[in-house]
């Protein structure tokens, strides 16, 4: 017989377990939605697309569909300035209290990258208007750019006028640089870039016009060519004017040191609570634990306290031309065999599939001695068409040893990795996060766990390893030192070579694109530095216990580009200030 359940507590325990399933499913949805997003994310995007969408329509309109990069005008800039004065109130108001520690780790980046963008666009306005008695015929471009936005009616005779009495304009200021001696460089590259803007807004209202307007056709051509010209012409005596030049140190390499000031201004910035000389500290300490490990594995070669010896055998094991490409494969066999061996992370079978594999050009090797990556790995190798001497440089500094620890770094789990990961969970994250010590933080990381653990098996390997460790080393050394006006060119060379071991072009090389190339200050110290910023989060929650190097490894990688004090607020569940300033000390120099 049936039992017939009318029991009324029964039912209220039926209600309270659907309940209570129902909250769990909710509470793993909501986890599961937070490895993609935030309350504050719809927030970000439309910053975004804000800005991009001033700079489109202020901007000089592009020839194809894309958005044609150019200086902003000073209409341009007010406008900008105005709409981060609209999310900055619009943060103002913002619930911050009812976010968990992702939400407001993106609340306190977006509040800090709006204030930054709003001063950064101020001081612009601050140049141009310092410097535009240079620029005395920008109004009437400015103007005709105006008329084009929405297509107003022009007179072509009337537009033919004001075009010639602005190329008349630009050929007075050109004469006026005959009498100047100087002019200091970083104004030079201000007025060649708004001096290019106005050429490109000129030509994006010429190109409206002409063909489409019979009078304006008929009128103006001459006189915009004739503009045109005037207005390349006074770029390039801008640009002679310049008091740019190569140090005279021998490097023939140029650059522009920022100052102390500039430079723990952006360590701020990047929420590192180190100044420069803390920097150097780290740099000096990290050094010489390398040194130490370099003369145990010179000892067990044979080699004595001869380090530099022990490393030019290594340096020696180069393969034969035409044979790199499969030491790459053969490296990154091993890596990953090592790492699934560990139980480190789990790479998606995509990622290890879809890796690319380039060779560097010629050209590029001249600043990027060694092999980088990303969406692939470009290899750095020689070339028939280089000289002996670039030859042998190129194959000694990319030997197999010197190459194990590094062929993870530009592919899984390095650079690749990053590259499908960060396309997939919080994508806004790189978009408007994006930091060098996490991109060159996570990657440089695994170099040091996997030293760490063992990877390298033999003397020679350790000491390949190690060369990288030491190069990480001499790029804070040297960056900050030339930043700080201590240092010359030749003398960050001279460093590399005598310290680390470089080979001398792949020394100069990687100079020539640290300070004359479009990397930041910070970039090249950001290597170390990222990456033991992250060995302290994994020793602190890994070495604890507290989670796996699989689970670690996962949720890293999957909160995307942060700085590494946000990335370890949310690890850790803290709960931060809305004005939350860098604050945390990640490494002992005990």
């Amino acid at each position: 017989m049936k039992r017939n359940n009318t029991d009324p507590n029964v039912k209220k325990f039926i209600v309270i377990g659907v309940l209570c399933t129902a909250s769990s499913l909710t509470d793993a949805q909501n986890m599961d939605l937070y490895q993609h997003t935030t309350p504050i994310e719809p927030y970000i995007i439309q910053y975004r697309q804000d800005l991009e969408a001033v700079n489109y329509f202020y901007g000089p309109m592009p020839k194809n569909w894309g958005f044609q990069q150019s200086a902003a005008s000073p209409e341009q800039i007010n406008r900008l300035i105005k709409i981060d004065d609209g999310y900055l109130a619009k943060l103002k108001k913002f619930d911050y209290t009812g976010l968990n520690t992702n939400g407001q780790v993106d609340y306190i980046l977006l509040n800090q990258k709006v204030r930054r963008h709003q001063d950064e666009l101020k001081e612009t306005l601050a140049s141009y208007n310092r410097l535009k008695f240079y620029l005395p015929f920008a109004d009437n471009i400015f103007q005709f750019e105006q008329q084009r936005r929405r297509g107003a009616t022009v007179v072509g005779k009337d537009v033919a006028i004001i075009l010639e009495k602005t190329a008349g304009q630009v050929d007075v200021a050109i004469q006026k640089l005959a009498n100047m001696a100087s002019i200091e460089s970083t104004d030079v590259n201000f007025l060649v870039n708004m001096v290019e803007s106005l050429r490109l807004r000129l030509e994006s209202a010429y190109d409206f016009y002409n063909g489409y307007d019979p009078l304006f056709t008929w009128w103006v051509p001459k006189s915009y060519e004739h503009l045109n010209e005037k207005l390349i012409q006074y770029k390039d005596v801008l640009q002679a004017k310049s008091n740019w030049k190569v140090f005279n140190d021998g490097s023939n390499i140029g650059g522009q040191p920022i100052g102390k000031a500039a430079l723990n201004k952006k360590l701020r910035e990047e929420m590192i609570a180190y100044d420069a000389d803390e920097l150097l500290r780290i740099a000096d300490k990290e050094w010489a634990w390398c040194l130490s490990e370099l003369l145990k594995a010179s000892h067990e070669m044979g080699f004595g306290n001869d380090w530099k010896a022990a490393q030019e055998k290594v340096k020696n094991t180069y393969v034969p031309e035409g044979q790199q490409p499969a030491l790459i494969n053969a490296l990154y066999d091993r890596a990953q065999t090592f790492i699934k061996q560990h139980d480190l992370i789990d790479i998606p079978e995509l990622a290890d599939e879809t890796w690319g594999m380039i060779m560097m050009t010629p050209e590029r090797q001249l600043v990027n001695p060694f092999f980088t990556g990303g969406r692939e790995i470009s290899i750095s190798y020689p070339t028939n068409t280089m000289t002996y001497e670039q030859k042998m440089m190129s194959m000694r500094g990319n030997n197999p040893h010197f190459s194990l620890g590094t062929v993870q770094h530009e592919l899984n789990p390095g650079h690749h990795l990053q590259y499908f990961m960060n396309k997939r969970y919080k994508p806004y994250r790189e978009q408007n996060f994006n930091t060098p010590f996490w991109t060159e933080g996570w990657t440089l990381y695994w170099e040091l766990l996997l030293y760490r653990m063992g990877f390298a098996k033999t003397a020679e390997e350790r000491i390949g390893m190690l060369f990288w460790r030491m190069h990480r080393c001499a790029r804070i050394t040297f960056s900050i030192k030339f930043h700080l006006g201590e240092w010359t060119p030749q003398q960050c060379i001279d460093y590399l070579v005598d310290q680390v071991g470089h080979e001398p072009a792949n020394a100069h090389g990687e100079v020539k694109r640290s300070f004359e190339g479009a990397y930041d200050p910070l970039y090249q110290l950001a290597y170390l530095i990222g990456g033991l910023q992250l060995l302290s989060i994994s020793d602190e929650l890994v070495g604890s216990g507290k989670m796996s190097y699989s689970e670690f490894h996962d949720r890293v990688i999957k909160e995307n580009y942060l700085p590494m004090e946000m990335l370890r607020a949310i690890l850790t569940d803290q709960k931060l200030e809305p004005n939350h300033q860098a604050t945390w000390k990640f490494y002992n120099f005990k």
